[in-house]
């Protein structure tokens, strides 16, 4: 049986219109005695505070459950799914195109010692220089406010 959502008082929380519009993504497999709104919001709290998983508060369920919904939803693309559903909804209520035409791709050269890897002459620096590519971690957080 199913736990109940309790709501927490975390800011990483999601408000009940930003649940309405991802809660779609997560119905399928519905063996676990933990709510899906619990588990999708102790993930959102790993990903804003950066805290390790055992260090997740009591106001959610175990870290070893969250864990294992945040794997395999990660497995099985669904957090690609739900931001690319974000983008999507992003760019409409910003009044644009709901598919980008294109895209812009960044990247950092750092100093390395000259017995790493992958590192290679970078010729506006001129120097030896690894390009180190930025992680861009948006979640769920992009959905609007209900206003």
């Amino acid at each position: 049986m199913m736990k109940e959502y309790k709501a927490t008082n975390y800011e990483s929380d999601l408000t009940d219109r930003q649940w309405e519009e991802i809660k779609d993504f997560f119905t399928s497999g519905n063996k676990s005695k933990y709510n899906k709104r619990s588990l999708v919001e102790a993930v959102l709290y790993i990903v804003k505070t950066g805290c390790q998983w055992r260090m997740l508060p009591h106001d959610y369920p175990p870290y070893a459950a969250v864990w294992s919904f945040y794997r395999r939803a990660r497995d099985n693309g669904t957090w690609d799914k739900v931001m690319k559903h974000l983008v999507k909804i992003t760019r409409k209520n910003a009044g644009r195109n709901e598919n980008p035409s294109y895209a812009l791709i960044d990247s950092q050269s750092v100093k390395t010692t000259c017995y790493g890897d992958n590192h290679g002459y970078d010729g506006g620096k001129n120097r030896d220089r690894r390009d180190r590519q930025p992680e861009y971690l948006q979640m769920i957080k992009s959905v609007p406010n209900a206003a």
